[in-house]
Formats: C-alpha cells, sequence, structure tokens
C-alpha cells in the first residue's frame, strides 16, 4: 500500500521550502525530541557525579531536537530532494512490533481484556519477527533464526550480566525446572535451548532455495 505524500511529479519548487523532504525529517525530529522530554519530565536527571534515569534521555533528546532544527533551516537555504513515494508497510511493521513488545513483555491489562507477561523470552522473537517484516524481502527462516540469536544474547546481556530487573520468561515456565534451579539458571538454560534451536533451523534448512522475493512496493517503483 502506498501513498504519494507530494511531489516528485511536480518539479517546481514553490515557496520558499527549497529542500521538501528536509523540512519533514527535520520537523520529525523536532517532534520526537519534544515528545520524549514531555514523557521523561517526571523522572530525575541527577548530576555527572550521580546520573538520574533521565540524564541520558533527555539530552539525547536535545540533541536529536537541534539536529532536527537544522535541517529545518537548511530546508529553506540549500536545494535538496523532494519527497518520495513511500510505502505505509514499514512505519506499520515497525510501530507494531514495539506495541507487541511493550504489551507482551510485562503484560497488560485493561478493563477486562488482560495479557500476561510473558517476558523477553516471548516478547523478543515477536518483536523482532514482526519488526523484520517492515521490509518485502523479509522471510520467515531468516527471521526465527535472527529472534532464536538475538534473544537469548539479551537475556544474558541484560538479565544475567548487567542484572537488570528486566522479566525475562513467564512464571509458569519456571515451574518446569527443577525448583533448585536458580533463576540466573533457569535463564542460561533457556538461552542454550534458544541457541541451539536457531543452530538446529539453520543446518535443517540452509540447502533449501528460497522462493522469489516480490521487491516492488507496488506503487510504480522497484
Amino acid at each position: 500500500m502506498s501513498e504519494t505524500v507530494s511531489g516528485d511529479l511536480c518539479p517546481a519548487r514553490a515557496g520558499p521550502v527549497r529542500s521538501p523532504q528536509s523540512l519533514v525529517a527535520g520537523l520529525t525530529l523536532v517532534a520526537l525530541a519534544a515528545l520524549s522530554l514531555w514523557l521523561i519530565s517526571d523522572l530525575d536527571q541527577g548530576t555527572l557525579q550521580s546520573m538520574g534515569p533521565a540524564l541520558l534521555p533527555r539530552w539525547l533528546a536535545i540533541a536529536v531536537g537541534l539536529c532536527g532544527l537544522v535541517l529545518v533551516g537548511t530546508s529553506f537555504t540549500t536545494d535538496g530532494d523532494f519527497l518520495e513515494r513511500w510505502s505505509l508497510r514499514g512505519p506499520v511493521f515497525v510501530i507494531g512490533s514495539i506495541l507487541a513488545f511493550a504489551l507482551t513483555i510485562r503484560g497488560y491489562s485493561f478493563g477486562a481484556f488482560a495479557l500476561p507477561g510473558l517476558g523477553l523470552l516471548v516478547a523478543g522473537p515477536l518483536g523482532i519477527i514482526l519488526g523484520g517484516y517492515a521490509t518485502p524481502e523479509a522471510r520467515l527462516r531468516e527471521l526465527v533464526i535472527l529472534a532464536l540469536s538475538l534473544t537469548p544474547f539479551c537475556m544474558v546481556l541484560f538479565g544475567d550480566l548487567l542484572n537488570l530487573p528486566i522479566p525475562v520468561f513467564p512464571q509458569a515456565l519456571t515451574s518446569l525446572f527443577p525448583a533448585d534451579w536458580s533463576q540466573k539458571a533457569v535463564l542460561r538454560a533457556c538461552a542454550a535451548l534458544m541457541t541451539a534451536g536457531a543452530i538446529v533451523i539453520f543446518l535443517a534448512t540452509r540447502n533449501r532455495h528460497p522462493g522469489p522475493v516480490d521487491v516492488a512496493d507496488h506503487s510504480g517503483r522497484i
């Protein structure tokens, strides 16, 4: 599905904007920076000696906003590209993967509707596979192998090495392991199983010829 946003069908520039693509990109960055600053407004920034949770995201948002302002300024002074045709596929799958990850990793409830917390073990592969379909070149085999490789890496990095309080697996899964196993032992076992699954899928399907990939966005461009 695609939409024509503007004008590469009309080569003549109208008005003071000399680079519509830079203008839209700059405004998007400024909007993202403003949204980020608003979302973290309740967090403590701290100091350089005692950094708070808002220090890095706040200054990162300010840097992104400044870059956006530079782009907006140059869009009036420097000739640039017009907006091109674009597809909704990428934004839909990327935003959908982020929402799916956010709703499933800790669980979500809204009235009678409730999702159990599934942890990184399920939310990770789900987000990776959904996000991978943002491109028409995506293949399920490669996405599954990628998901089963990246997720255990993140599990060990955040849950084991950095000891971050990230939910790693569904609570129901812990009953499947011996009662005397620690949480980190269960984490490592799950990570090992997922890595082994990625290797098995890779070896079992490496000789299969992939089907043709539709790289056209059906908007007249390849």
